[in-house]
């Protein structure tokens, strides 16, 4: 059986790309990831993929870094794969783990992920540091302003229940209630 795997890393990505080449290659029974992280160790779908997985089985991915973003993580499933004689296939890179060389090419390829995430990481922390050098904010923006906070305080000390008062300027009464203490 060949079990096809697909994964994107956020909600706005789209897995019509992943799915349609997987689709030309073929495969019996198709598990996905939408919006999971491949450094994140909860991924249903690919948990699914795993354990529909038998011996003599295949698992077919568009390309390598959707499998796994760590060439340890790539290294321990090529592993458990050989252990349990099932065959890995990667469409872009041409790997075909059903051979000795496409097994070595696959930990080869692995290990050039490894690298373009951790290159990857570097490029985001220093664009960041960068950013804030010039004055960028990140992080979510206040729920209220200072202008909001008094006159919400102003309608509570005159009587007005904190859920009324919340409702008013639309936020929630933990929010307020959490504004009211930090003042």
């Amino acid at each position: 059986m060949r079990i096809a795997y697909a994964r994107v890393s956020t909600i706005d990505q789209n897995l019509d790309l992943q799915i349609d080449a997987l689709k030309r290659a073929g495969y019996d029974k198709l598990f996905t990831d939408h919006g999971a992280s491949g450094a994140s160790a909860d991924r249903t779908g690919l948990n699914d993929a795993l354990a529909a997985l038998n011996t003599g089985d295949t698992l077919l991915v568009w390309r390598l870094d959707r499998l796994a973003r760590s060439v340890y993580d790539l290294a321990d499933l090529l592993r458990d794969f050989n252990q349990r004689s099932i065959a890995f296939e990667s469409i872009c890179e041409g790997l075909d783990t059903s051979h000795y060389f496409g097994e070595c090419m696959y930990l080869i390829a692995g290990a050039f992920a490894h690298l373009e995430r951790c290159i990857l990481i570097e490029r985001t922390k220093e664009g960041m540091a960068a950013a804030k050098a010039r004055g960028a904010k990140f992080g979510r923006k206040p729920s209220l302003t200072a202008e909001n906070l008094v006159m919400a305080r102003a309608q509570i000390d005159s009587g007005r229940s904190v859920a009324d008062t919340a409702k008013d300027i639309g936020v929630g009464r933990s929010t307020l209630y959490r504004y009211l203490q930090a003042s």
